[in-house]
């Protein structure tokens, strides 16, 4: 890996002639986790790879204090097999890093919290499946320390694109210690640089590109739940993602490897309002919707960091489409950034490449074709998640508490798991187990509510068969009218069951 500021393996771009290169180039624009996978899929594929970051490099001291806040990633299987696909050692090195989540521990109101087994947990699948927590700074340097011992790939930091002209193909960058202008060759720019991306700017010149961007009426603030003092372990359960949903605020608090929990807030202005700027008022609101917190982060501690850290803002971006010609394509939040309600964000920017990939090497000869091919797939299922993580965001804050959701998701989950052939699975097993499309995902859901919806209707018929083939057993209380009775429930149970069969297509 090259150090900071080196311009090794640059030219010049003179009167905007390209330099002929033998080997293909990749210009990777952002190197964060799904930049540095993105450079390790083309690597794979034996291009060269350069990688230019804005940010200092995350494993330097310089780079770990400016680490900029984020919400802990939560890993699921769509993340979890794009980076099996590259590399399945890569894959193991990551989930040595990483805690298991089995389910939400839900801390509905005062007064419930009783230690490490308080709350209700609430299992995300009903076969055990579980997702990973993972923290993001560690995961980008895991896969940067990952990418950069592949011998065609080079990596710079401090890097800030100032320039892409995509005709040409080449792009200029300021290293930003000496100011120096750095003009990059390339046959192929990938833009993985976050929500505010500089590639998305600079693309948008070159195509008609729809673009919405929408902030919600959230903040989000970061806290922490430290090791217990004498053990050094979790506070409270270290295998669950707790959350304590307040209808429109909630307080999450999310397991991390070190045995602290990464606490994040999230609420409404008016509600950082009612805070203000006192300790009175931030203790007064903490005691009157989240008395277990304090005790769980400590008075001075919760004070401390609360005053320290800023609030920030949620975006919802959805653009199309991604790319221009063969020559450009954006991923991740740079095509789709989404708020975190569904633990998708760097999921479905890790899925991005992988689907990019697997056009790619459908068209091996064609990367123009291969591109619109991408964009034409990929919008319909980035819109459907981005959608599904706003909406997500009411299940969290409010439904996990309803007994109508907790019924819902326990007979879709009783559906699945001992009557599998009619195809019933709850909306987050689908997210999170499976590589299905998420637009697919939601067409699946909108069928199986129908289906569910005729199936308690059935119910009714079904629980008066099994009634009279009960009372069957006390036939001398009926006479010669036993065996009619009995014939007719079972008409009834079959006839349910026969009409559940023809609807879901068995």
């Amino acid at each position: 890996m090259d150090s900071v500021g080196s311009t090794k393996g640059t030219s010049k771009v003179e009167s905007g002639d390209v330099t002929p290169r033998s080997q293909k180039k990749a210009v990777v624009i952002g190197g964060g986790p799904v930049g540095a996978l993105a450079a390790m899929y083309f690597s794979k594929m034996n291009w060269d790879v350069e990688i230019y970051e804005l940010r200092p490099d995350p494993r330097s001291l310089a780079g770990r204090a400016v680490q900029s806040k984020s919400i802990n990633l939560a890993i699921s299987e769509r993340g979890l097999n794009s980076l099996k696909v590259v590399d399945p050692l890569l894959l193991e090195e990551v989930l040595k890093e990483t805690v298991p989540m089995i389910g939400r521990c839900i801390h509905p109101g005062k007064g419930n919290f009783k230690g490490k087994g308080g709350g209700e947990s609430q299992k995300y699948d009903i076969h055990g499946r579980f997702i990973q927590s993972a923290d993001r700074a560690r995961l980008n340097i895991i896969l940067l320390d990952w990418v950069a011992k592949e011998p065609n790939v080079k990596i710079f930091f401090e890097h800030a694109l100032r320039k892409l002209d995509l005709d040409k193909k080449y792009a200029e960058f300021e290293q930003r210690s000496t100011k120096e202008t750095v003009t990059v060759n390339g046959d192929f720019f990938v833009g993985s640089d976050g929500a505010h991306s500089t590639t998305r700017r600079f693309l948008q010149r070159y195509i008609l590109m729809d673009y919405e961007q929408v902030y919600i009426d959230t903040m989000w603030k970061e806290l922490e739940i430290l090791p217990e003092e004498r053990t050094g372990g979790f506070r409270i359960d270290g295998n669950h993602l707790h959350i304590w949903p307040r209808k429109d605020f909630m307080f999450i608090a999310i397991p991390s490897p070190d045995y602290t929990f990464t606490c994040t807030l999230f609420m409404p202005q008016k509600y950082f309002d009612e805070i203000g700027d006192t300790r009175e008022g931030l203790l007064k609101f903490f005691n009157k919707h989240f008395p277990d917190v304090i005790t769980l982060i400590g008075e001075e501690k919760l004070v401390e960091d609360y005053f320290r850290t800023s609030k920030l803002p949620l975006i919802s971006i959805k653009c199309s489409p991604y790319h221009y010609s063969d020559r450009c394509v954006i991923v991740g939040d740079a095509a789709h950034a989404m708020v975190p309600f569904y633990g998708q964000g760097m999921n479905s920017g890790f899925e991005d490449v992988r689907v990019l990939f697997d056009h790619i090497k459908a068209h091996p000869h064609d990367l123009a074709l291969a591109l619109r091919n991408y964009s034409a797939e990929r919008k319909l299922d980035a819109h459907t998640i981005n959608d599904l993580a706003m909406r997500n965001y009411i299940e969290m804050s409010a439904d996990v508490t309803s007994r109508w959701y907790k019924f819902r998701k326990a007979t879709e989950e009783l559906l699945y798991a001992y009557l599998p052939w009619m195809g019933v699975r709850t909306m987050y097993s689908m997210v999170s187990f499976s590589n299905i499309r998420y637009s697919e995902v939601v067409a699946r859901v909108r069928w199986q509510s129908g289906v569910l919806n005729r199936v308690s209707a059935v119910l009714g018929m079904g629980m008066i068969g099994v009634i009279a083939m009960g009372a069957s057993r006390f036939r001398w209380w009926w006479g010669p009218m036993w065996a009619e009775g009995v014939m007719v429930s079972r008409g009834i149970a079959e006839r349910g069951l026969g009409l559940i069969r023809s609807w879901v297509g068995v």
